[in-house]
């Protein structure tokens, strides 16, 4: 089954070199043009990613992305900004944004950071991974795609999601950022590092006591982050309560 695409943007002639770009790609692709339209066209077209540009008419992106996340929608987000303006970028992200990429850009790029999210979506645990990883009060079911602090299941995006587990899996090992941008985004050249920045922030508010003195998501200095403290791994058998 094709993955489905919203494309959202309203300069008529971007939309159309990113649908006739992603059709070719042998993705189902729709095309609105303004915020609004977005939650018209959320149930009956259930898109697997929605590319979305930043200055839209009746609601911005940032308005769409916020309005998404808080309905508990994980679906991933490409945010397209003409802007060069870095707060902006951020704002993106900081709001729910998984990805952004300003404009102009190369229609191939885009599609690899589909693919990239989509593989990294697609892609389950090895039969010889650890069934879950335990520190302290978080515990992380990689098969579920689930995080709890305490007992308590916390709502994480896809992304977040996927970088806490990356760095569950080389726990206590310093992962410069340009490794979570390769290992996470799938980037294999020189990305924006402020990316991983701002997904590590959203992480600590969500999991740490304290963001400022993170217990679980240590940063070193001018190197970049490690997951501290020794996991306890469970086997299935455990999880029978899950």
């Amino acid at each position: 089954m094709k993955k489905k695409i919203l494309i959202v943007d309203d300069e008529p002639s971007i939309s159309m070199l990113i649908e006739f770009n992603l059709k070719l790609a042998g993705y189902e692709v729709r095309c609105v043009h303004d915020g609004e339209a977005v939650f018209e066209l959320l149930k009956p077209f259930r898109p697997d990613l929605i590319v979305l540009d930043l200055m839209l008419p009746k609601m911005d992106g940032i308005q769409v992305c916020r309005e998404l996340r808080r309905q508990n929608n994980a679906v991933p987000i490409i945010m397209l900004t003409a802007l060069q303006d870095v707060t902006d970028k951020i704002a993106g992200l900081d709001n729910g944004a998984d990805d952004y990429m300003t404009k102009p850009f190369s229609p191939q790029e885009l599609i690899s950071r589909i693919q990239a999210i989509f593989r990294r979506l697609s892609s389950l645990p090895s039969s010889g991974e650890v069934t879950v990883f335990e520190f302290g009060r978080l515990s992380v079911y990689p098969e579920q795609r689930e995080v709890h602090v305490d007992g308590r299941p916390i709502e994480l995006t896809p992304k977040e999601f996927e970088l806490l587990h990356f760095l569950c899996r080389h726990r206590g090992k310093v992962l410069s950022r340009q490794q979570l941008l390769h290992g996470v985004w799938d980037y294999h050249f020189l990305g924006d590092t402020r990316i991983v920045d701002v997904h590590v922030s959203h992480l600590r508010d969500k999991i740490e006591r304290n963001a400022r003195t993170p217990e679980y998501i240590i940063t070193v200095r001018n190197v970049g982050y490690k997951l501290s403290g020794p996991p306890q791994t469970v086997e299935p058998s455990s999880m029978a309560g899950i």
